[in-house]
């Protein structure tokens, strides 16, 4: 963005500031995909050491989450002492997304210390996870770390809890150039999308395609914002499949992301709630209705207008960034809504707007070449990642680091992508 020196001062802020030597209970989840991922895809855009020491100290403190019979993580553990445990709502299960959505990061980590362990970790879930494999690809939200087995009575769903683990069977895919040594990461992720598809049903009146979610034996006619990335992944996904199959996902995909845009536009205030329900001739209906500023609709906006070239995209962008500045711009920054139909504000501005909302929106309005699909893969909370080619299972250091290019310089957006290969 060509913002140099706030760059450098935040660099300085890392070096010298930083600790995490806290006792703090951490998410490890949101931990690995924010903090280690942030500070990953620092280095890879500068090359500064500093972020990939500061990863791998944030790394090695999460670890110890590993550490279970089966290798499935717990997902909370205190940075400064260590004792992994999971959250006491959870009934002492593990949650599928916290669980399963550490790959990108701890892999790449491996990639560029030439250290195996972290990638050993993570892969070693989806090995765990791909034992009990079910056919149609949908796992519930809770899982046990001792048994690792899936807790049957627990929810499917692709909005909270469930949503990031199927996006990164994908990105895993992506991330190691889609070698065979990444294969089983897309036929995972492809028995997956059968499953979703046996989720998808259409709204009366207005024929809106929505993901239901699942209990058992029934369907539940509920989808949260959150799932509201599931457009962009099948957009990014498509391009895998055969011709046939390729124009089915990504016409699932615009048909998901107009029910999401409308998610937006059926409110008052023009801002999504956190979920919807869908009647018999109602269309859909807000459940939740606070807003806190989330990114996913303005995500999937950004992978289909770059993987369409449609301008409808950017223009639906627009609007919602014209509605969080109507509604959520106060003098020190944005909040997000208690109630989108009132627009009553709360006082928190979440880190992942930043991150990922505004990040999304700046991204729709630039050339492709900003951080190219064919170099970059973005972790779930949009902090891109060098793709890196992998060969083999094995394979996990020093080749590897040698393989990362030289990190790209970049300009204001106008000017588009500049730098030395």
């Amino acid at each position: 963005m060509g913002l140099d020196e706030q760059f450098q001062k935040a660099r300085e802020w890392v070096a010298n500031s930083l600790d995490f030597d806290k006792n703090y209970e951490a998410s490890v989840f949101e931990t690995t995909i924010r903090v280690v991922g942030g500070l990953l895809s620092a280095y890879d855009l500068s090359g500064d050491k500093v972020f990939l020491e500061k990863a791998t100290d944030i790394a090695d403190r999460l670890l110890p989450a590993w550490d279970t019979p089966s290798g499935i993580p717990f997902n909370t553990i205190n940075l400064n002492q260590g004792n992994p445990h999971n959250p006491g709502w959870t009934g002492g299960e593990s949650i599928l997304a916290d669980s399963g959505t550490e790959q990108l990061e701890f892999i790449a980590l491996s990639q560029r210390t030439g250290d195996p362990k972290y990638q050993k970790k993570v892969e070693n879930v989806i090995t765990e996870i791909r034992k009990n494999f079910p056919a149609d690809g949908l796992l519930p939200i809770y899982i046990n770390p001792h048994t690792g087995a899936s807790a049957s009575y627990s929810t499917v769903t692709f909005g909270a809890m469930g949503d990031s683990f199927y996006e990164y069977l994908l990105k895993a895919w992506i991330q190691g150039n889609k070698t065979e040594a990444v294969k089983h990461y897309r036929e995972m992720w492809e028995t997956s999308m059968k499953g979703l598809k046996s989720l998808i049903r259409r709204t009366t009146p207005s024929s809106f395609t929505y993901i239901c979610e699942k209990n058992g034996g029934s369907l539940n006619d509920k989808m949260d914002e959150l799932a509201c990335f599931a457009p962009g992944m099948l957009a990014l996904g498509a391009s895998g499949y055969g011709p046939g199959e390729r124009e089915q996902f990504l016409s699932l995909a615009e048909e998901l992301a107009w029910t999401c845009y409308n998610f937006y536009q059926s409110t008052p205030t023009k801002l999504a709630g956190e979920n919807y329900f869908f009647h018999a001739g109602q269309d859909m209906n807000v459940g939740t209705s606070w807003n806190i500023l989330r990114p996913e609709t303005v995500e999937s906006l950004f992978y289909l207008w770059r993987l369409t070239g449609n301008k409808t995209y950017q223009e639906w962008g627009w609007n919602i960034f014209q509605a969080f500045e109507k509604n959520s711009r106060v003098e020190s920054g944005y909040v997000g809504l208690k109630d989108v139909n009132t627009g009553v504000k709360d006082n928190m501005m979440q880190s992942f707007f930043l991150a990922e909302t505004l990040k999304y929106l700046y991204l729709l309005f630039s050339p492709s070449s900003v951080i190219s699909f064919d170099e970059w893969v973005f972790n779930t909370e949009a902090h891109p990642l060098k793709i890196v080619t992998r060969h083999d299972e094995g394979e996990s250091s020093g080749g590897l680091v040698a393989q990362l290019k030289s990190p790209f310089r970049y300009r204001s957006r106008k000017e588009g992508r500049t730098g030395n290969k």
